[in-house]
């Protein structure tokens, strides 16, 4: 896992956008695979878990639920044959994802349960990430929160504020192809899956940039090499 720092700005705005906490507030984070989302989110979690605004519990009130979690099982896309396609938005249970997200947002005191991606698998696990009554911020990320897309566009409702990742293109591409090794593939399978499979889903991705609230670019804390986790 990554040691990266949150920029003080970016900490600032996220506690700023919390307010007094009278109300849960969701914060998602978009970007290309490998532009760094779940390196930004970890960072701005750890930096704000114990620096709370007035009215939030320290340690209690950020909750870090990533998108990946939706992500389709490996005998559901092959079953639908997309299989040679995980990653692209129609490999995602969006409509699930829209519905935890508004039942984040609806606050009824409940602990929420929700899926997280495991990449030594590369598989979701249901239930794994916990959100207690007392979490007043939500940060989320994945790669689809701004697609201009019918089955997406429920996701972005339901969040308060996006920021949209954009660090340099061949340091991306390089954290990218190197997370693929790092969990199995080989250097050249590597590369033409970054090329022929994460580059389309990347443009995608590029096209929604402009609905972002905040673009931030040489600000993602870039790590110290592939995160398990990241996206």
């Amino acid at each position: 896992m990554s040691q990266s720092r949150a920029p003080v700005e970016l900490v600032a705005r996220a506690r700023a956008l919390a307010g007094t906490g009278r109300r849960r507030v969701l914060l998602g984070i978009a970007g290309a695979p490998g532009a760094g989302k779940t390196t930004l989110a970890r960072a701005l979690v750890a930096a704000l878990a114990d620096d709370p605004p007035p009215g939030c519990v320290p340690g209690e009130w950020v909750a870090h639920v990533p998108m990946d979690g939706f992500h389709l099982a490996d005998v559901a896309l092959r079953r639908l044959g997309r299989a040679g396609r995980k990653g692209a938005p129609d490999t995602f249970d969006a409509g699930g994802y829209a519905a935890l997200l508004r039942r984040l947002r609806s606050d009824d005191g409940d602990t929420v349960w929700a899926p997280q991606f495991e990449r030594d698998l590369e598989q979701p696990i249901a239930g794994a990430v916990d959100v207690g009554p007392r979490v007043r911020l939500v940060v989320t990320e994945g790669n689809y929160l701004l697609l201009d897309d019918p089955t997406w566009h429920p996701v972005r409702d339901a969040l308060d504020e996006v920021w949209f990742c954009a660090p340099d293109e061949s340091e991306r591409l390089r954290r990218l192809v190197a997370r693929h090794v790092e969990f199995g593939k080989s250097p050249a399978h590597a590369e033409s899956w970054v090329r022929d499979v994460d580059g389309p889903n990347a443009a995608l991705v590029a096209a929604s940039r402009c609905r972002a609230d905040l673009v931030v670019g040489d600000d993602v804390p870039a790590g110290t090499g592939p995160d398990p986790q990241s996206a």
